[in-house]
């Protein structure tokens, strides 16, 4: 099974999730899975079922009310955004497998840098030491997958005490940089391909760049 990686670099979120809506809704069956791995510019996102009440003070980060599951979260410079462009329907995958292999991948990926994480149960997403390392929201239209998960990485903390993470108040949020010095996005993005690879047994790995301005 091929799956196509497609690094966008550093993009604005509303461009992003309009394309993703585009090519979710012009594929076919044929259609290979892509990856889309960027950086978004500061950005808070809410998700349909997402209460204002969350974002406590969004100053002068924008604020996008997005088609995707869950509450809000922040999008940022140091943190990885993944979207896995999958089509559910063709292996046969339920929605609550694809959301725990989500989970998987992340869990992979920081299992590679030495660093413990876990599910919390009822809470989408994975934690270490109690604190929200990674998110995902997801939105499944006629049996294939948009959006997807951020990881933090290496980025500036703060903005989240700006909002309630993903509904939970108090929430506290940690990174990669927190345990492991060092560390780069490019080396975190090689890491989280190869999860996504190994977790979703996919045979066929092609990585591919998109020009900047396809999402300025």
């Amino acid at each position: 099974m091929e799956l196509s990686v497609r690094d966008l670099k550093t993009t604005d979120y509303v461009s992003v999730w309009d394309a993703m809506k585009e090519f979710t809704d012009s594929r076919d069956s044929t259609t290979a899975d892509e990856l889309w791995i960027t950086e978004h510019r500061a950005v808070f996102t809410m998700g349909q079922a997402a209460k204002s009440m969350h974002i406590l003070d969004p100053k002068e980060i924008p604020v996008v009310y997005t088609d995707r599951g869950g509450q809000v979260t922040y999008h940022g410079p140091g943190q990885i955004v993944a979207y896995l462009l999958r089509d559910l329907r063709r292996v046969k995958e339920t929605v609550h497998t694809f959301v725990s292999n989500l989970e998987a991948v992340m869990i992979h990926t920081l299992r590679e840098y030495g660093i413990n994480a876990s599910r919390l149960e009822g809470n989408p997403g994975v934690y270490v030491e109690n604190k929200k390392i990674g998110a995902l929201g997801l939105r499944i239209r006629h049996g294939r997958s948009y959006h997807g998960i951020c990881l933090n990485v290496d980025m500036d903390l703060s903005p989240y005490q700006q909002i309630n993470p993903c509904g939970l108040a108090g929430m506290a949020v940690t990174q990669i940089a927190d345990y492991v010095k060092n560390t780069s996005l490019e080396e975190a993005v090689s890491k989280l391909v190869s999860a996504y690879q190994t977790v979703f047994s996919y045979d066929n790995v092609a990585v591919h760049n998109r020009a900047m301005k396809d999402f300025a």
